[in-house]
């Protein structure tokens, strides 16, 4: 609501800061219980987070003490300290929640959905009834296609999917990447850093060319893929974000 000036009324504001209010309360409960997940799982946790807080801030006075300023340096080592921690923490968690969906159906979309970037990705568009699935990632590298399941299985739908949308991209490169631990394949893990390091071949500008002319594809039918592999993925990816924002 605003007044007739424009401006937003008392009412709106109070609103929108009780919004803000909430969401961050709801993030601050979310990165508890994680902690205390991670926490009961990884016992060196603790001391890795304590040990940075501590180690940073001892560095910091015993420096100090030479310039005569260890009082003054002392909480700059200790906030900085706490930041290290909480680097720690959060790559940790990462770390545990990929060992957890490594291996299990609907792991590579699950960690699509987590990419950190300008990356497009339409999940499960083409599949089997045993799970299997390919998934189609957009970005400046071009069209990665990403498959999950039986290798053999997979390498069939990849080649499927392929030559479709070859046909509708011209020259675009597009990649085929299987999700996986053995020879060739990429761990589910490094799938972000992966994609990272492709080359940039096209711009936004074709980006949305393309992503126009490949909703032509349409999505498949057959089973649907789980939404991701643990109940908890969706609270990760707020999990995540947050910690970014820090």
């Amino acid at each position: 609501m605003a007044n007739g000036k424009g401006k937003p009324t008392k009412e709106a504001k109070a609103a929108a800061k009780a919004v803000r209010k909430q969401a961050s309360k709801e993030r601050r409960s979310q990165l508890w219980q994680a902690f205390q997940m991670q926490r009961k799982e990884d016992k060196l946790l603790l001391p890795l987070m304590i040990g940075s807080v501590i180690g940073l801030a001892v560095a910091f006075f015993l420096v100090g003490l030479i310039f005569n300023v260890q009082w003054f340096l002392l909480p700059i080592g200790i906030m900085l300290g706490a930041l290290l921690a909480f680097v720690i923490f959060g790559r940790r968690v990462q770390k545990s929640v990929y060992r957890k969906a490594d291996g299990q159906a609907g792991a590579a979309a699950w960690a699509l959905d987590n990419l950190q970037g300008s990356w497009r990705v339409s999940n499960a568009i083409a599949g089997t009834t045993q799970l299997d699935a390919v998934h189609r990632v957009l970005g400046r590298p071009g069209v990665i296609l990403v498959g999950e399941g039986a290798p053999q299985r997979v390498k069939t739908l990849l080649a499927q999917e392929k030559k479709k949308t070859a046909r509708l991209v011209g020259d675009t490169p597009i990649y085929e990447i299987v999700i996986g631990n053995d020879e060739g394949q990429v761990p589910l893990s490094q799938l972000q850093k992966y994609l990272s390091k492709l080359p940039k071949n096209i711009d936004t500008k074709r980006m949305d060319t393309i992503e126009s002319r490949l909703s032509a594809l349409g999505k498949r039918s057959g089973p649907a893929m789980p939404k991701g592999p643990m109940p908890a993925g969706a609270k990760m990816k707020s999990v995540q974000r947050t910690m970014r924002r820090r």
